[in-house]
């Protein structure tokens, strides 16, 4: 697409455009991005949620991630969008890091039970695995590319020389 404008976002940012060249770019791991998209208004917005369920005081869906939600689709009505006719495509939710807490599947968990209680109608998932995905949202047409990124490479700690024998203490 030469000639457009690309919005590239990080985790906590979010991108909103009616314009025809405009596209919303990010890389996600175990973070989510909820793609919306306006049919009729042709009006997207993409955001990139780190942890979604980090309470912001209640529990539920009174989380940071929802207030995130929220602030995206009073963008998105605000340049002329209507939240009944918003349609969502949703992806991330990596397994990262071997051995820790699965916080992507944590974040792929709140989007799914985020549609559902807004009763958003879902078009599009890639939730999972592990691996990162890089995106490009197509603003005002609702389409989205996704290109799974090639694992980086194991690092191997440096072997530090052992200089001498003596110890000190």
């Amino acid at each position: 697409m030469s000639g457009g404008r690309t919005i590239y976002i990080s985790q906590g940012e979010d991108g909103v455009s009616g314009e025809p060249d405009v596209v919303i770019s990010t890389i996600l791991g175990s973070c989510v991005s909820f793609c919306l998209y306006d049919a009729d208004a042709k009006i997207g917005g993409m955001n990139h949620l780190l942890l979604p369920e980090m309470s912001s005081g209640g529990g539920g869906l009174d989380t940071v991630g929802a207030a995130a939600m929220d602030l995206l689709i009073n963008k998105m009505v605000h340049l002329g969008a209507s939240r009944k006719r918003l349609q969502a495509k949703v992806f991330g939710g990596a397994s990262m890091l071997s051995g820790l807490t699965d916080i992507g599947a944590r974040n792929a968990a709140f989007a799914r039970a985020y549609l559902a209680s807004e009763g958003m109608p879902c078009h599009a998932e890639s939730l999972g695995g592990a691996q990162a995905r890089r995106l490009r949202f197509h603003a005002a047409t609702g389409r989205v590319q996704q290109k799974f990124v090639n694992e980086a490479p194991v690092l191997k700690p440096v072997e530090v020389p052992e200089l001498n024998s003596v110890e000190l203490f």
